[in-house]
């Protein structure tokens, strides 16, 4: 007897809202089950549930008796914010049983998957696979409370951000299943934000590499550990939206792609900002000396320059999240005795634009192409990085519409 094919469905909050959508999900699970698949459903908790949830372990942290204010122990966050996944999980299962779907809900620690102690930001190590297994033989489905696991301690963690969608891919690579649909509120991975360019089209296929590029700079349809474990385990995702019945983006081995775009899209992110430390002494072990304290303190820096070095001093600038600004500074001023330096000088006005695309490995001219288009535009650029198939500059941010709608056109990508 042949064994049926495994299937993750991944529902997101806004997918899961309320009961009516819960049923909605529930309907396209069915209808993959009545096409022949044994069927994981990963669900988050309903939109807007965690940070209700964060709100309460917040208020009562704050109230007498605390430590301190804003104090909370992270097992006990864990355990009040892992609740609101087996609160869908289990509403999911009911309506399925409700169309006559077997099915049951697995929290995190019943499956179990297995993860780190870092509670609020665990990995996952493990999936125990082997009690769904058995539950699908008896043709019982399963709904599981994603973003969750245990700790080698027994104790309940979450997985931080995007951890639904990390949740769903470990599923799928520990399962075998055929592919990871992730159901969000829109139905694919597009050539651009169409908020920005309205002639942004959605794309049939993309690379993992050209997704995980562009969920790093600034796409938010999928999470960049999603992108990277589905890329390592080679679990081909597909984006769909929850409300219509439209074709999705296949995220798949570039391989599997027969005509690579030279590009294909244009990411666009706001919130950064540009650092500069003014007359730093050009020697040797200057840059660990500056980039050092900023990596132990939690800045995770990007773009990085250096200028030329003239009478012994050069200047040294980095791209950061604007939020991560004031702890940067607060990092490097108690460091300036060991780094030395004159002024830091911070630029919070820029935004960082993107072109994407694994076809610049056999194409040149792209970075020309990309700066003769910003510059019949007057968009000037004060910060260029570049990687095999990305090229990112910084710019003023009130040139981001022009500059993406301009590279959008440069590149073709408004064309069919």
């Amino acid at each position: 007897m042949t064994t049926p094919p495994r299937l993750v469905m991944k529902f997101g909050g806004t997918s899961v809202a309320d009961m009516e959508r819960i049923r909605n999900a529930a309907a396209r699970v069915k209808r993959e089950v009545e096409a022949g698949y044994h069927v994981a459903v990963i669900v988050s908790a309903m939109a807007g549930e965690t940070n209700r949830l964060v709100g309460y372990v917040r208020e009562a942290a704050a109230t007498p008796g605390a430590n301190s204010p804003g104090f909370y122990d992270a097992r006990e966050y864990d355990s009040v914010v892992a609740s609101g996944e087996q609160v869908t999980s289990g509403l999911m299962a009911i309506v399925l049983q409700e169309m006559g779907v077997p099915a049951r809900s697995w929290a995190g620690w019943q499956a179990p998957v297995m993860t780190t102690a870092a509670h609020g930001s665990a990995r996952i190590t493990g999936i125990d696979t082997t009690k769904i297994v058995e539950r699908f033989g008896q043709g019982m489905h399963a709904v599981i409370a994603g973003f969750q696991g245990v700790s080698p301690e027994g104790r309940i963690t979450t997985l931080g951000r995007g951890g639904s969608d990390t949740s769903a891919v470990a599923f799928a690579a520990a399962l075998g299943a055929e592919r990871c649909d992730i159901y969000t509120d829109v139905d694919g991975v597009y050539t651009t934000d169409p908020r920005i360019e309205r002639k942004a089209r959605k794309l049939s296929r993309i690379s993992f590499e050209e997704m995980l590029e562009l969920a790093s700079l600034g796409a938010k349809v999928l999470q960049t550990r999603s992108v990277e474990l589905a890329m390592n385990h080679n679990v081909k995702l597909m984006v769909r939206s929850s409300f219509s019945d439209d074709p999705g983006t296949l995220v798949c081995p570039e391989e599997e792609i027969v005509e690579k775009n030279v590009v294909s899209g244009i990411a666009a992110e706001r919130g950064q900002a540009k650092v500069t430390l003014l007359k730093v002494a050009d020697r040797p072990g200057v840059a660990a000396s500056i980039f050092g304290p900023l990596a132990e303190g939690g800045v995770n820096v990007d773009m990085i320059v250096q200028n030329i070095s003239e009478d012994g001093f050069t200047d040294m600038t980095f791209s950061c999240a604007e939020d991560d600004v004031a702890r940067a500074k607060h990092l490097l001023e108690n460091a300036e005795p060991k780094i030395g330096y004159r002024e830091i000088v911070v630029d919070d006005d820029v935004a960082k634009v993107s072109v994407v695309g694994v076809g610049m490995r056999s194409h040149s001219g792209v970075a020309q192409t990309m700066f003769s288009a910003l510059a019949v535009d007057g968009v000037n650029i004060k910060v260029i990085t570049t990687s095999e198939i990305k090229v990112s500059v910084l710019i003023s941010r009130k040139y981001l519409e022009l500059a993406v709608q301009s590279l959008h056109a440069a590149f073709g990508l408004d064309k069919v």
